[in-house]
């Protein structure tokens, strides 16, 4: 069964001169346009295909990846800017819609904003809104400390970074716990570093506990290996250093080689670490 505004598995039952008709289920035949299709479709075949309306409020399919799916966000650039509100482009032949209702500050082309898309109950179309809130963090977070999860920086505070994680729930990346600058827009992957009473998540730029100190104490030690058991870091190199060649802060660098040290697989020298 085809799912408007999702990427469907959808079986091929007609071959036409203007492309191939594909089972959708309650929403009928849906046809992937003759651009679209390649010498190896047969009938029968399933393939992956996106699923949306053109113009004429036909249900279409395409092979071609949108930047987003309905029920996701994502942080995209306005087209154009017509009477019923701002077009923005969405990586298949049709734009999407923003109305001039949905948008929480004018719109203005060329530039880049934090949408999440959704079926409008009125006109049953894919519709795009800046008013994340209206569906962002509506549903109990079920997630675990030191949980990985991707992000969408949507907010810049003088505290912290507001990101969307996993398309559902709001988050706070505090500045202190990243070494550089984010920026609006850009993705990102961290982990739950906790979940508060009122459903409020706290993130983490690193994985929390033992698990993060097995993890980097285990890339430390490979990379020490690799380099004939020599590696010209330690406790007193500068932190800026340590992020460059390990890409970790050096708070964690400083516990992960104590970790190697007291398993006594490292000495700890004046200039550098040195495998037992």
């Amino acid at each position: 069964m085809a799912t408007l505004g999702k990427t469907n598995q959808l079986r091929i039952v007609k071959k036409v001169d203007f492309g191939l008709y594909l089972d959708g289920g309650p929403l009928g035949e849906i046809l992937l346009p003759k651009r679209y299709v390649s010498q190896e479709m047969n009938i029968e075949d399933v393939i992956s295909v996106f699923v949306y309306l053109d113009g004429e409020e036909r249900y279409i399919a395409t092979t071609d990846i949108p930047k987003a799916e309905v029920g996701q966000v994502a942080f995209l650039k306005v087209r154009s800017i017509e009477k019923v509100g701002a077009f923005l482009e969405w990586g298949i032949m049709k734009d999407i819609l923003v109305p001039f209702s949905e948008q929480k500050i004018k719109m203005e082309v060329g530039k880049y904003y934090a949408v999440f898309l959704y079926i409008d109950k009125i006109t049953d179309r894919i519709t795009a809104t800046m008013k994340l809130e209206k569906f962002i963090h509506k549903t109990d977070s079920a997630y675990n400390t030191g949980q990985s999860v991707h992000g969408l920086v949507v907010q810049i505070t003088d505290l912290a970074y507001k990101i969307v994680i996993n398309h559902a729930h709001f988050g706070l990346l505090y500045k202190n716990e990243v070494f550089k600058p984010l920026m609006i827009g850009q993705k990102i992957d961290c982990f739950i570093k906790k979940v508060r009473p009122d459903g409020k998540i706290d993130l983490s730029a690193e994985v929390q506990g033992f698990q993060k100190l097995d993890a980097v104490s285990q890339k430390i030690w490979d990379k020490l290996v690799y380099e004939g058991g020599f590696l010209p870091y330690h406790d007193k190199t500068d932190a800026e250093v340590i992020y460059r060649h390990f890409g970790l802060s050096k708070k964690v660098f400083k516990a992960a080689i104590g970790t190697l040290y007291k398993e006594r697989k490292i000495l700890i020298l004046p200039n550098g670490i040195k495998s037992i």
